[in-house]
Parts: structure tokens; sequence; C-alpha cells
């Protein structure tokens, strides 16, 4: 899996923002049902003449989708929309269902991985009582969790637990949704001789996360990719870690917590 991808919530330009990401060099696209465009992230890797093994696709499968046999359909509506013969990550998208309902539809993803449908199975948003579901189910843990993760809304615990058990940390939101406005990003930045964006990007690469930064400005989908022939010191990542709030610190809905 490519460390880090595009975002295409809300991008309502999502065919040519793909087409621009794959220009700039990005192989993970990550979309949802939910987002309503997993058609133009399928049209725009058509268009784009790249391998179907160069490039990562994740979707994922919305609490009204969750239950066995309805996530076995929403599986084909994916790979239909998408226009591919497989998915090479395929997420549950919330816990918001309940105990049964998230067993249920874990154990359809299970099922469609070994059918070919999926590559790799895992979740988002789930916190800790939600991946004992699993454990105690006595399933195979999920590969990947996909959580909101920043320097204000860090999840601490969640990271300590994924990291023990071997599950790869997916960062959404990591930008803060724009809201880059602080003095340490702007500090960083200059200090860095690189933009706010670019600081919480390599904050996120640095802990071991992949981030899944969302623009539709090409500029910005460029820019945002080059992080890597730089680091952000052992000084500075303190500064960034103790901007921490816990929940507090969250923009989006984070329903790590839920029953």
């Amino acid at each position: 899996m490519p460390c880090i991808g595009l975002g295409v919530y809300q991008n309502y330009t999502t065919h040519q923002s793909v087409l621009e990401a794959f220009e700039a060099g990005y192989r993970l696209i990550d979309t949802a049902q939910a987002y309503r465009n997993e058609a133009h992230v399928g049209s725009a890797f058509r268009e784009s003449g790249l391998r179907r093994e160069d490039v990562f696709i994740t979707t994922k499968c919305i609490s009204k989708t969750h239950g066995y046999e309805s996530t076995l359909r929403a599986v084909d509506v994916s790979l239909e929309r998408l226009s591919m013969d497989y998915i090479d990550l395929y997420l549950i998208h919330d816990p918001y269902k309940g105990k049964e309902l998230r067993l249920q539809t874990y154990r359809a993803l299970l099922e469609a991985q070994k059918a070919g449908k999926i590559r790799t199975v895992g979740v988002s948003n789930f916190g800790i009582r939600h991946l004992e579901e699993i454990r105690a189910a006595g399933l195979s843990m999920p590969a990947v969790n996909q959580i909101e993760l920043h320097p204000f809304c860090q999840q601490k615990p969640i990271v300590t637990y994924c990291r023990e058990n071997g599950i790869v940390i997916q960062a959404y939101s990591p930008l803060i949704r724009g809201n880059m406005d602080y003095p340490a990003f702007a500090q960083l930045a200059a200090k860095h001789r690189k933009d706010p964006a670019q600081i919480l990007l390599r904050w996120s690469l640095q802990q071991g996360f992949v981030p899944l930064p969302k623009s539709a400005t090409p500029a910005r989908i460029r820019s945002n990719l080059q992080v890597f022939d730089w680091t952000i010191d052992e000084e500075d990542l303190r500064l960034l870690n103790e901007l921490d709030k816990g929940k507090e610190g969250a923009v989006t809905w984070n329903p790590v917590d839920v029953e």
C-alpha cells in the first residue's frame, strides 16, 4: 500500500482530480460509497492508462448497508461503479449499527476477500472496543484502521492498540479540514521553507501513519506530495505532539466511541 493517498470526500471534480493525482505520482485513491464518486474514480483510472496492479483503490460501505447479505451486495455495487475486477482495500466505514451487524458486515468482507473481490479488509472509525469485538469473535484482525488524525486529534490509545496488533493506521483529515491557521504550523513552515499542509503531512508520515490529504486544486494536489526529501526534527515533533486536545480536537464525526 502506498504511504500517502488522495482522499476524494466532497470532491466535485473527482475525475479530473484523480487524473491530476495520478499524473503527479499518487497511486492510492481513497473513496467510499457515501462519497458518491466511485464511478468517477474508476473512469479516471481508465483514462490514466495506468496498469491496474500499479494503483491502490480503497472504498468503504456505510452503515446503512451493514449486515451479511447487504454487505456482499455492497461490494458488488462498488465493483460495478468502479468497473474493476477487485478492490485493493475495502473498509467498514463506521461502527454505528451495533455489534451484531458490525460482525456480520466484517464476516461478509472476509467472504468477499476469499472470493477474490477484495484484496484487503479493514475498518474505519473503529475504537478499541470495536476492534476487540473482532478478536473476541475469533476472526482475523483488520489490516487497516482509518481514523481522524492530526496534531490536535492524535487518538493515542487507538494508535497504540493498532501498533501493538499490527494494524496499519490511515489518517483522514490530516490537514484539519484546512484549519491550518495556527502559530506552530506557521513557525515550522517558515523554518523548513514549506507550507503548513506539508508540515502536517510530514508529521503524519513520521508518526508512521498513511495520510489521505484531500484537495481539488491541482497545485495543492502536487505540493502535498512533496514531503519525502526532508524531515521534521525531534524538537519540532515534540512541539506538534504537545498540541493534542484528545477527542475535543476532532473536526469530523469521529465516531470511535459509539456503543
